[in-house]
């Protein structure tokens, strides 16, 4: 019962947040802009999923993990779990420093790297990690050669 109740709630989020808008990703820039309405203005990092079905159209969004100050412990079974959940076949994955800075820390790329890993053996791709700020300014780490 928990399940359906974690994917009801997972779906509900993109759906409340405005009804009858359907989100596509066409860009790192489309991308930035969903995730940084979501978890821009947040005082402490917080990690976030963006679940996408074959013709890159949001599906669901989840806040996966919600960290500190300057750090949030990401693990791939967080990551991938709305992603299962939801049967989707890709995901873009998106994290703020309450710092404003935006540039991608060693960690930023380790984890992006895990993840590249993870989503190649459950056949779900990792299409970029951005690093967004409340001015819409953001660091995609497929852009920097990461993915």
């Amino acid at each position: 019962m928990e399940i359906i109740l974690e994917v009801v709630r997972i779906e509900q989020i993109i759906r409340e947040a405005e009804p009858g808008v359907y989100y596509i990703i066409r860009s790192p820039e489309d991308g930035a802009k969903i995730a940084s309405r979501f978890i821009s203005r947040d005082d402490r990092e917080v990690f976030f999923v963006m679940c996408l079905n074959t013709k890159n159209n949001v599906i669901a969004v989840h806040r996966c993990h919600v960290g500190s100050l300057n750090a949030s412990l990401v693990h791939p079974r967080e990551v991938f779990k709305s992603a299962i959940l939801n049967n989707a076949a890709s995901v873009i994955v998106a994290h703020q420093h309450p710092s404003g800075d935006i540039t991608s820390s060693m960690e930023d790329i380790n984890v992006t790297k895990r993840l590249v890993d993870a989503g190649k053996l459950l056949g779900i791709e990792l299409l970029d990690h951005l690093v967004v700020n409340s001015d819409n300014s953001f660091t995609s780490l497929k852009e920097r050669g990461y993915i």
